[in-house]
């Protein structure tokens, strides 16, 4: 009982939080969605840098070390290659986008492309990928306040509460709602998981170097990588197509709007793959389970931080974990809903009704949060994905936009809208048919050498995005196309409207 009165604790804190940050603000969509462009570094950094840790950092990144053990080193070195990459990528952004009051991801396609259909083809693309990223944290949350609880509640009912609360506080504080929870959840994960990474080892092996030697002797192949499957060509591919796509999550990318000015992007970049390093600690949990609690197998490794954590800890302190465990489901469960709602009322709705008011639009936004809070509670009650595995496919979705956001950013553009479709289309494609067939690169070609069988199936999809784009743009490019820095219509203007 103690560890679940302390649960709740968190989440009162978590709901009070996010719905006092509406106070004394006029609650528009430029406020709701992104803070009215006034966030400072560190709100920036949150939001940004603090959303590698999810549910995803206490249960997938251990979970894949307990059960796959060094393909998960993945996981720590794809965002640090994202953060580099930001330097220069969010400024870019963030520039274009106060220049044309953009408030979703979609805009800044629309408003590059003057195409508002490619901007409703963006938002359907981000949408349906960001269904399995909030899947994910329901089920995380789900599973970390039912064990942590000690099946007081169940995983059931936990995920209900959970959703009904960030349900909440998006609808009535947005983005300020999300921006001051994560203040609560980075502060207690990070004290969380340094504990854990250095107790448990220390605890039951005598120290981290004594713990891989263990793990070393007990399972001599699995702190290497395979020879095949997720063997060296698996884990570059899937570094490469995770770090491209880091900001390509709609919820990431308009999040970058928040900023005061481009400088803060500048500054986080120096300091947010330090941050990452952290994830080493909930390696070390995993890795110190694979002793200590063996035997989960499958989906299952995920429990395996939960597992040792209610084994080597007394029940108030076990509350604490579930409560982090709590908050980094909330926090990003927040951005992904708002971000949602927003995309499928300004790009999605306003394309069939071109005249409808900013002031609609906005109140639209807010009435689909519970909307799609319900179709993801209903993809969490009827999916069975390991937490990483929901992750990745995620990933090979939204990094299928990349190449027309890269190609947007170029001073002449050369790329048409046409292009930028097609290559969108035959990429998403390329990963829906592969993923739902259950389908892998080696089993469609078995005659390719292992290295190449072994690619992640987005980057494969990645390249043949890029080639349709390139092709079609070749085909469709008129003799003097638009600059594309020129004063595009401001998305959901009737000049946009009438185009596409």
């Amino acid at each position: 009982m103690i560890a679940l009165a302390v649960i709740f604790a968190f989440l009162l804190a978590a709901l009070g939080l996010g719905l006092r940050a509406r106070r004394g603000r006029d609650m528009d969509l430029e406020q709701w969605s992104v803070g009215g462009r006034g966030f400072g570094t560190v709100f920036v950094f949150l939001l940004l840098a603090g959303e590698i840790y999810t549910t995803f950092t206490f249960l997938g990144a251990s979970g894949w070390a307990y059960g796959k053990g060094a393909p998960a080193y993945y996981i720590l070195c794809y965002a640090s290659l994202a953060y580099v990459l930001s330097y220069w990528l969010l400024p870019a952004v963030w520039r274009y986008a106060k220049q044309h009051r953009l408030i979703s991801q979609s805009d800044f396609f629309v408003a590059k492309f003057n195409s508002p259909l490619l901007g409703a083809l963006v938002a359907l693309v981000g949408v349906v990928a960001m269904v399995p990223y909030l899947v994910l944290q329901l089920k995380g949350l789900g599973i970390i306040v039912s064990i942590s609880s000690d099946g007081r509640i169940s995983s059931h009912w936990a995920i209900v509460i959970g959703t009904v609360a960030l349900t909440l506080y998006v609808t009535i504080s947005g983005i300020h709602g999300s921006a001051w929870t994560s203040v609560l959840k980075d502060a207690v994960i990070l004290a969380i998981v340094l504990i854990l990474g250095i107790y448990l080892p220390m605890h039951y092996f005598g120290g981290v170097g004594e713990m891989f030697h263990a793990v070393d002797k007990a399972h001599p192949q699995l702190l290497t990588l395979p020879s095949s499957g997720m063997s060296a060509s698996w884990f570059a591919s899937t570094v490469l197509l995770s770090a491209v796509g880091f900001y390509m999550w709609p919820h990431n990318f308009s999040a970058s709007y928040s900023a005061q000015n481009e400088r803060v992007f500048r500054r986080n970049a120096i300091f947010m793959p330090l941050y990452q390093l952290i994830l080493l600690f909930v390696f070390f949990v995993g890795f110190t389970a694979i002793l200590v609690v063996p035997g989960l197998k499958g989906a299952d490794a995920d429990l395996s931080l939960l597992r040792i954590t209610t084994a080597a800890f007394p029940s108030w302190f076990v509350g604490i974990v579930g409560g982090a465990g709590l908050l980094t489901a909330l926090v990003p469960g927040s951005l992904l809903l708002m971000t949602s709602a927003t995309c499928l009322a300004k790009n999605v709705y306003r394309l069939a009704r071109p005249q409808t008011s900013e002031q609609h639009i906005g109140r639209l936004a807010q009435l689909l949060v519970p909307a799609l809070a319900l179709v993801s509670l209903y993809f969490t009650f009827n999916g069975g994905s390991s937490i990483v595995s929901l992750l990745l496919m995620g990933y090979a979705l939204v990094t299928q936009l990349f190449p027309a956001l890269l190609a947007s950013l170029a001073p002449r553009r050369f790329v048409t809208k046409e292009g930028a479709a097609a290559g969108i289309v035959v990429g998403v494609a390329t990963v829906a048919v592969v993923t739902l067939s259950g389908a892998t690169v080696g089993s469609l070609l078995p005659v390719l050498p292992q290295a190449v069988k072994d690619l992640n199936v987005g980057v494969i999809a990645l390249v043949l995005n890029t080639v349709a784009m390139v092709a079609t743009s070749a085909v469709t490019r008129t003799a003097s196309p638009a600059p594309a820095t020129t004063a595009a219509p401001r998305p959901g203007s009737e000049a946009a409207a009438g185009t596409g």
